[in-house]
């Protein structure tokens, strides 16, 4: 690692262990109550979802590293790359921080098909903003049409195989359809 980004890089993982220690305090379990963390779980409707290392989630925060990465090159553009990815880092942190809050807890039982949804494990949440970290990276490094395909294929991959994504979670959030809630639950 260059010696430039030695500063970003323990400014970033300064913010994931806040992230982290904020959640602990907030009283989320450091990691599935299963007792073990596993690197893949892909079981939606179930107690160990959000609680291991990848689930299918996981690419809904690659996609926000790569959506951070593009939003900052538009409006941000004369702030170093080091800069702009600490601001995505502290965006996502925030966002895992509000995520696992009894707020947005309660509204995606309320709104959405995770009706069994507790919140995140610690260690999810961590590897949630790495997932991040990883669309940032990737973002700066393929053209821009590699990673329109790959956002598009994404949400289409887990909207067909779970019926939920980064879209359907934005607008069940925001404003419930009653139409997209019945089809997400097969009826």
């Amino acid at each position: 690692m260059k010696t430039r980004r030695v500063p970003y890089a323990l400014a970033a993982a300064a913010i994931v262990a806040v992230a982290a220690a904020i959640e602990l305090s907030m009283g989320r379990v450091p990691w599935c109550t299963c007792g073990y963390v596993k690197p893949w779980h892909g079981v939606v409707l179930s107690a160990e979802n959000s609680q291991h290392l990848s689930d299918w989630y996981t690419p809904s925060h690659v996609i926000h590293g790569i959506g951070f990465y593009w939003l900052l090159w538009l409006g941000a553009r004369r702030m170093p790359i080091g800069g702009r990815f600490l601001v995505a880092v502290l965006v996502e942190a925030a966002w895992e921080v509000l995520e696992n809050s009894p707020l947005i807890i309660d509204r995606y039982r309320a709104a959405t098909i995770s009706l069994d949804y507790y919140g995140d494990s610690v260690v999810n949440s961590v590897s949630d903003m790495a997932a991040m970290m990883f669309g940032f990276w990737l973002a700066r490094r393929v053209p821009v049409w590699v990673s329109i395909v790959l956002v598009v294929a994404a949400e289409l991959i887990v909207g067909v195989v779970i019926r939920d994504n980064l879209a359907l979670n934005i607008i069940m959030l925001i404003h419930p359809v009653d139409a997209i809630k019945r089809w997400q639950m097969g009826a």
